[in-house]
């Protein structure tokens, strides 16, 4: 991979406030994985460690419906991410996460992100807020599928 895990961050939205010298403080608590296509990352009720990001790949989001079948919620790609509620609320895994083809992965855990925001509170507030906005979006995306879903319903 020619790309360092500092160069990846910068493209990765809860990172983005960050300065240039800031993110190596952050690269010390990445782990970087590879997952091979129809491999799972984690299943819906699994204990929730840590938020993953796609550095390569493709991710498929599913989750079981009340029938018992697996419903696409989404798909993930390049500079997206999952899991990262499972940093702030330590609650089960909400959904399942294949490879959708071989993928690039890195991780952050929940306890380094507790370091991090404790030893390092300016870069840890940067992150903090990033996490929010990144929240933030993804909530309002769902409301509008949700309206949309709603809608065409009846």
């Amino acid at each position: 991979m020619k790309d360092t895990i500092t160069d990846l961050l910068i493209k990765i939205p809860m990172f983005a406030g960050l300065d240039a010298d800031e993110l190596p403080i952050i690269e010390k608590y990445i782990k970087l994985f590879e997952i091979e296509q129809g491999e799972t990352l984690f299943k819906e009720g699994d204990k929730g460690e840590y938020v993953c990001f796609v550095v390569d790949g493709r991710l498929e989001v599913t989750k079981k419906t009340i029938t018992g079948e697996n419903f696409v919620l989404n798909t993930l790609a390049r500079g997206q991410s999952v899991g990262e509620l499972s940093i702030i609320d330590k609650r089960p895994r909400s959904a399942t996460v294949r490879a959708k083809t071989k993928a690039t992965l890195f991780t952050l855990e929940g306890n380094d992100f507790e370091v991090i925001t404790q030893e390092y509170a300016v870069i840890g507030m940067k992150v903090l807020k990033g996490l929010s906005l990144l929240l933030s979006k993804k909530l309002r995306q769902t409301s509008s599928r949700l309206v949309s879903y709603m809608a065409t319903a009846g």
